[in-house]
């Protein structure tokens, strides 16, 4: 009763602010949240994020645009945190649906714009810096520069009728970034004393106690391991991190190393950081990749995609001898500078031991200090949540752990618990200058699937088919029938895939198709013409066979051909 109360208070205050997610909460990746108020309505980030394991056949999973198609008109323009997949990913899906402004930084619209040439799409896309305020309808984004494990992240203050929106993006605090350019302390400082209404903060490492270190002391680490090594080295990592690779160029420059770069992506990122400036690479240090069987191992660092254990990157088709340019050969070194994606461990785990088989020697962060985090633990959220001081505050960007633990650590620093909202896809806020409640009604935000050039025309049904196909096989019963005799012209013919070998199994074959000869006869001294009753009653009878005789449960798809 007192949340339907506190809803109808807010109503007679006017218009209201609405927070809408329509992804990125219980869930890691597809990051997009609305805010609407009355005739205006801006989106942060547009991501997407990768198929689960009974996800079978999915290319990626986006976000649900329905809420975005009713409310069109409203539109004034994305505004971009920063350049990763599960930020923008989803963008070229969106536009093809939709036409609107995009706002980010120079980085990040970059590998956008990269991204967008491949679907064939042209965007308006718009340069903003940190510090810059950008106004869309009655939304005034102000951009604060933060650090991230890609360059050009920001976060955004958000004025609004009702107050002001912080939103952190994903973010650490890196006192000694590469770049030199630390999160902007003196800026979040001054909007904390202005005052905050609503605060949305990355809850990524909100369960991991202390501070994520700094991307400097994995520069440091890999130029020890590089310096003492004689061997050829093949460093894996992520192709977004911008900074890491411009650690792993200066290493290469200082042990006199060449470096040799493989993966589309990191090809791709490469020359987009150099062409906008971010990474600074001396004439003369890459060379390439077809070409590296010239150069004595201890000269030659590779950097390579597929830190993840993707199986059709680079490093996994080096792993399984399937790359065109690099063989991994004994006592070859690999660090794999990241750390798996939930959802990931098995992938990396075989392609680590692939490696191993060949004889290459594999460094991973549970080894040496090879990689860290690009997003604040604990001490780094407390310190946030110090300078701004929000009223009211909602947890985003986490699995449901994730979410929580952030709100016990946002309480702990003394916000009611009555101001502290764990939200869901679809299940928003609604805020006025003095309330702040759960909106009513819920939006469609469901997940998206991609599956080839098919975007949304795979749901539950067709992933429980291939979900049985994947564990029992299918079984196809072709036969040719005289309908209006009703008798058996040809067949039945008894077809197997992925349930077991026919040659193998002559006997259980064999069988199965007199159970569909009996049940057919059955069926035609019953007088049954209909064909949906025959091929019932024959999937019937055959699956009760199947299963007695090998307690599998496959699909049978009955296929009848009318002479």
């Amino acid at each position: 009763m007192k949340s339907v109360k506190r809803q109808n208070n807010v109503k007679k205050n006017g218009k209201v602010l609405k927070i809408i997610p329509l992804g990125g909460l219980h869930e890691i990746g597809k990051n997009m949240t609305v805010l609407e108020y009355g005739e205006d309505l801006i989106i942060i980030d547009c991501g997407l994020s990768f198929p689960e394991d009974e996800m079978f056949g999915i290319d990626i999973v986006i976000p649900d645009f329905s809420y975005l198609e009713k409310h069109r008109d409203k539109i004034k323009g994305l505004v971009l945190t920063h350049g990763h997949e599960d930020h923008i990913g989803a963008i070229p899906y969106l536009l093809k649906e939709f036409r609107l402004p995009i706002y980010g930084t120079k980085l990040t619209l970059a590998i956008l714009e990269n991204k967008l040439k491949e679907h064939g799409i042209k965007a308006n896309l718009k340069n903003f810096r940190p510090g810059d305020i950008t106004k869309l309808g009655v939304f005034n984004i102000e951009t604060i520069r933060t650090t991230h494990s890609i360059a050009d992240s920001v976060c955004l203050s958000i004025e609004t009728p009702v107050g002001r929106i912080f939103h952190t993006g994903d973010f650490k605090i890196d006192y000694t970034p590469i770049d030199g350019e630390p999160i902007d302390f003196h800026r979040l400082a001054e909007i904390g004393h202005d005052g905050v209404l609503l605060m949305m903060a990355d809850s990524t490492n909100a369960e991991r106690e202390g501070y994520t270190r700094s991307e400097k002391t994995v520069g440091i680490t890999l130029e020890n391991i590089v310096r003492a090594s004689k061997k050829r080295i093949l460093i894996a990592t992520f192709s977004s991190n911008v900074h890491r690779v411009q650690r792993i160029v200066d290493t290469c420059v200082s042990c006199g190393r060449k470096l040799a770069i493989s993966g589309r992506s990191m090809v791709n990122i490469v020359k987009i950081a150099q062409e906008q400036g971010y990474l600074r690479i001396p004439d003369g240090v890459i060379v390439d990749i077809n070409k590296t069987k010239m150069i004595p191992d201890e000269e030659l660092l590779i950097i390579t995609t597929g830190s993840q254990g993707e199986p059709m990157s680079a490093l996994a088709r080096m792993a399984s001898n399937e790359h065109k340019a690099v063989q991994i050969k004994k006592d070859d070194m690999v660090i794999l500078s990241s750390n798996p994606v939930p959802g990931n461990e098995k992938s990396v785990s075989n392609v680590v031991n692939k490696l191993l088989e060949r004889g290459a020697e594999v460094v991973y962060s549970d080894i040496a200090d090879v990689h860290v985090s690009g997003h604040a633990c604990k001490e780094e959220l407390k310190l946030l949540h110090s300078l701004i001081r929000p009223k009211y505050f909602a947890p985003v960007h986490g699995e449901y752990r994730q979410l929580k633990s952030h709100a016990q650590i946002a309480e702990n620093l003394g916000t009611p618990v009555e101001n502290i909202f764990i939200m869901d896809n679809g299940k928003g806020l609604n805020l006025t200058k003095n309330k702040c409640v759960f909106a009513r009604d819920e939006v469609q935000a469901g997940a998206i699937l991609v599956d080839g050039l098919g975007v949304g025309d795979v749901g539950n049904i067709v992933l429980r088919d291939r979900k049985l196909l994947s564990e029992s096989g299918l079984i196809i019963v072709v036969a040719a029938i005289n309908k209006a005799a009703g008798y058996v012209c040809s067949g039945p013919e008894i077809i197997s895939r992925g349930f077991v070998y026919v040659r193998e199994n002559e006997d259980l074959i064999d069988n199965a198709r007199k159970v569909v000869c009996d049940t057919l006869d059955g069926c035609h001294d019953k007088g049954v013409k209909d064909w949906n009753m025959l091929k019932n009653a024959v999937r019937s009878e055959l699956k009760n066979f199947i299963y007695e005789k090998t307690k599998r449960s496959p699909i049978i798809l009955p296929i009848f051909l009318e002479v």
